[in-house]
């Protein structure tokens, strides 16, 4: 009776504590999942390059071409930590309308992107970002001319900032015949300047501080694959065994406001403190991470370098790129 007994006991401890193992190991593969898809997350939410003829129409100056080449190197991102840690490159030149069509002042940032999931939701996504830049164009020159403008030709252009970011979204997935899916994504973020070097000719006239805001909104379409080519599913073509699921539309949204003191603006002064801008980006079915582009905005204080004094409305239109959801089922 009592050799019964202990077995009894013994059962219930070896099943208990095999159930909690197996509990653990679930827990840990979804763990493993969630850091893997999250990296895939980072840079389908970085920013877009572009491609522009004219490029911002409404500028003081006149372009030939603007061109914005930016990308995410995930250089660690492991699937047994919530953490990830990326390169990012930003090369923007603008061709100027002048004689020799020169670039002049290109736009150069690198920053280094630090990211720690939040959640182990990836629907219903949260993440936070720490990100350090540095920004210059490549010029050596004094910045202030001796009449005290600005040496927009071949003036010095230098700042390093941190942003601090709290970035969520989420998707949704419509159980439909037309098989159109929707994903939502905002980022709150801080930048701030003055703790770095940066060139002395900003003081007093250049937003050290700023309250950022981003959006987008995603549409993404299933495709049938047929030897015609891939076709949108609808009501009248059945979804085959060869899918794709591709992003068709992505709408941005971006506000940034300077909070910092100027010399001649006061806190309420959007026409010098505030960039806003937004765009459609379209991808036709034959392009994969590529879209035709649409932009509007108004910036009060350009963010091309050393062109900072400028403010002006403007619009662009181009091809635009980014990472974007192409995947064959």
């Amino acid at each position: 009776m009592k050799k019964s007994l202990l077995l009894f006991i013994f059962s219930l401890l070896f099943v208990n504590v095999w159930a909690q193992d197996e509990t653990i190991d679930s827990l840990y593969k979804n763990k493993q999942k969630a850091n893997l898809a999250y990296t895939s997350l980072y840079k389908e939410n970085s920013e877009m390059s572009y491609t522009s003829p004219a490029g911002e129409i409404g500028a003081p100056s006149g372009y030939v071409i603007n061109g914005k080449l930016t990308t995410t190197y995930m250089v660690f991102g492991p699937r047994s930590l919530p953490i990830a840690f990326s390169v990012n490159p930003d090369f923007t030149v603008r061709v100027r309308t002048d004689r020799s069509a020169g670039v002049r002042t290109p736009s150069f940032r690198l920053g280094g992107n630090f990211y720690v999931r939040l959640t182990e939701a990836v629907l219903n996504y949260k993440y936070a970002q720490l990100i350090f830049t540095h920004h210059s164009n490549g010029q050596d020159g004094d910045a202030v001319l001796t009449d005290g403008s600005i040496n927009t030709k071949t003036g010095n252009f230098n700042t390093n900032y941190l942003i601090a970011a709290y970035s969520f979204g989420n998707f949704i997935n419509q159980a439909s015949s037309t098989d159109i899916n929707y994903s939502y994504h905002h980022k709150l973020a801080l930048e701030w300047h003055k703790w770095f070097n940066y060139e002395p000719a900003l003081n007093g006239d250049y937003g050290f501080t700023r309250l950022n805001y981003d959006f987008s909104f995603c549409v993404y379409q299933i495709y049938n694959g047929e030897k015609g080519g891939w076709k949108k599913i609808s009501p009248t073509n059945i979804k085959s065994k060869n899918t794709l699921e591709k992003e068709t539309w992505r709408f941005n949204g971006q506000v940034s406001y300077a909070v910092n003191n100027y010399a001649d603006y006061n806190f309420f002064a959007p026409k010098r403190r505030l960039n806003i801008e937004g765009s459609v980006n379209y991808s036709l079915p034959f392009m994969q991470n590529v879209f035709a582009m649409a932009g509007f905005g108004y910036y009060g204080e350009d963010p091309y370098n050393i062109y900072f004094k400028d403010k002006y409305a403007f619009m662009r239109f181009g091809l635009s790129s980014t990472f974007s959801r192409f995947k064959v089922k």
